[in-house]
């Protein structure tokens, strides 16, 4: 006779069933979410009701134990005031070139949000606003969640209701970038949630920038989950800068659906939160498409951060490419996992996955996990991890130099995390990105 095990619930599950039955609860009641999207939501309490947090004894989430980590459950952010929306701007991340929407602990800056500033070709909706308007674009949200659960976008769907839908018009060229700026200002520990539904027309072509930053010190948490759909013939280039606060958690999702012939490139700077994890889902629907994801991940002190990919090529004639370079100083834990599947019909799919770990201290640990789930014949597939030390070597050649150990060992590093950077095409991001980088590597060696 076979009993199911079902672990003990934690003060946190309860805490975050409890907030999130009485939020649905005042929602429904007040009629701020629609029939689809309130059905969402209570679907997501019920599965995070029958699942909980993921553990290490679900192999998604084997390197990252959720359930021991989040120890409580912080209050929801407020609607965000003058002062919390000017404080919020002043700790974004600068990006001068393009069109900033600020959202504040989760909730979208009403005060700051300019329409005026988007681009030609490009408009936008807070969540509500589309929902009040029944835009057609919000049958896009749960379209491309994964099948298995997934407790970090269960919880975002949990409490769905802060968020913004963004259209690009066919054909349109973004004359410049659109930036997301997500920041936690507040002095106090909160919690926040949002989603955003980018919606990018045949033939368009955008640059979109997502930020996560926060008051250093406060340890809230920060869930946000992006539902992607690169049309027929569109190029997207996606630049992701996570810099939370040392003592947060930073949960995040991107779901992408590519049309024939497009066109994806993402690049993913981590450098913040005590705990993060960044899922992505990427489904090809058209031919001839081209995927990249890349990344540069550099930890110090006891960060824990984590990348998990799960790439579906299910149709013919697609590519896709995966680099990612992790960075471990001191107690840092890395984790990738990474996963490549071909379905029967998806010929002539060309899949590359690499991982690349740099080791600067004994106590520093790297998981990788890359994966191939092939079922075509006529593929071209590879995946590989490396985990090693600074170059012996060159530290040397570098020192005969006159070079100081630090500098030598800066040097040697930009360069090992500069192979994912050159793939973003902006070159002004490019340079912010760059920079971040450098920073941190100048901490690092004071």
């Amino acid at each position: 006779m076979n009993i199911p095990v079902r672990p003990a619930r934690t003060p946190a599950e309860d805490a975050i069933a409890a907030t999130l039955q009485a939020r649905l609860a005042v929602a429904a009641g007040q009629g701020d979410l629609d029939g689809r999207l309130g059905e969402l939501s209570a679907d997501a309490l019920e599965a995070f009701r029958a699942h909980g947090l993921p553990n290490r004894r679900v192999e998604e989430w084997k390197y990252t134990d959720l359930r021991a980590a989040v120890r409580d459950f912080p209050p929801l952010a407020g609607t965000p005031g003058a002062a919390d929306e000017a404080e919020a701007a002043a700790l974004a991340l600068d990006v001068p070139h393009a069109a900033r929407i600020l959202f504040v602990s989760g909730a979208l800056a009403r005060g700051a949000f300019n329409f005026a500033s988007l681009p030609a070709g490009v408009s936008a909706l807070p969540l509500d606003a589309a929902t009040a308007a029944n835009d057609p674009l919000l049958d896009r949200i749960g379209s491309l969640q994964p099948d298995r659960y997934d407790g970090a976008l269960a919880l975002n769907t949990g409490f769905l209701g802060e968020g913004l839908v963004v259209k690009v018009e066919a054909g349109t060229r973004a004359a410049k970038p659109v930036h997301l700026a997500h920041v936690f200002p507040a002095g106090e520990a909160v919690a926040g949630f949002t989603r955003t539904v980018v919606v990018v027309g045949e033939g368009a072509e955008l640059t979109l920038v997502e930020s996560f930053t926060g008051r250093e010190g406060v340890a809230y948490q920060a869930n946000h989950a992006m539902e992607l759909v690169v049309g027929d013939g569109a190029t997207v280039n996606l630049v992701r800068l996570q810099e939370e606060s040392a003592a947060a958690l930073h949960l995040g999702t991107l779901m992408v659906e590519l049309g024939r012939a497009a066109k994806l490139n993402v690049f993913s700077l981590v450098q913040g939160a005590a705990l993060s994890r960044h899922s992505v889902y990427g489904r090809f629907q058209g031919t001839g498409t081209n995927l990249g994801v890349r990344g540069a991940t550099l930890l110090k002190g006891r960060q824990h951060a984590d990348t998990t990919m799960f790439i579906d090529h299910a149709v013919a004639g697609c590519e896709s490419r995966e680099l990612f370079k992790t960075v471990l100083s001191d107690e840092a834990h890395g984790v990738f996992q990474g996963k490549i599947v071909v379905r029967r019909d998806a010929q002539k799919t060309d899949g590359r996955m690499m991982s690349e770990s740099l080791l600067l201290s004994d106590n520093a640990e790297m998981d990788n996990k890359p994966e191939l789930e092939i079922f075509a014949d006529d593929v071209q597939c590879g995946h590989g991890a490396t985990v090693g030390t600074l170059d012996d070597k060159m530290l040397f050649y570098l020192r005969s130099r006159g070079l100081p150990l630090k500098e030598a060992e800066r040097l040697l590093i930009q360069a090992f995390v500069g192979e994912a950077v050159e793939y973003v095409e902006d070159e002004a991001l490019r340079e912010i990105l760059i920079a971040r980088m450098v920073a941190w590597l100048e901490k690092r060696a004071a």
